[in-house]
């Protein structure tokens, strides 16, 4: 019920990227991205619905072909199995909520 930031441990993804599943459970999943300035999401799919908070920073969102730079507030939707992607043009954190869970991202930790 209760889950506590500094308990969740990071995981570094690379170039830039660290990952932190904050919460899971029933078929929802909240994960914390954080990107270095030049950082790359790499265009990808999954079947998997996710809506993204943008906590800080600034990105340039690929979602279904259309690029769109977004900042601290904005919230972007994507479908499942639409390409999507981003590059960090400052620094920042993301919040992805998933709905169901990225199993991979448990069986990862």
């Amino acid at each position: 019920m209760f889950i506590f930031h500094n308990a969740q441990p990071v995981e570094d993804l690379g170039q830039g990227v660290t990952r932190r599943i904050l919460a899971h459970g029933g078929s929802l999943m909240a994960v914390e991205v954080t990107f270095e300035t030049g950082a790359i999401g790499q265009l990808h799919h999954h079947p998997h619905e996710q809506l993204t908070y943008v906590l800080r920073g600034r990105f340039a969102f690929t979602i279904d072909g259309e690029t769109r730079e977004v900042g601290a507030g904005d919230t972007l939707y994507k479908a499942p199995d639409v390409v999507h992607g981003c590059v960090c043009l400052e620094a920042g954190v993301l919040l992805d909520t998933f709905t169901p869970q990225r199993e991979a991202f448990l069986s990862a930790k």
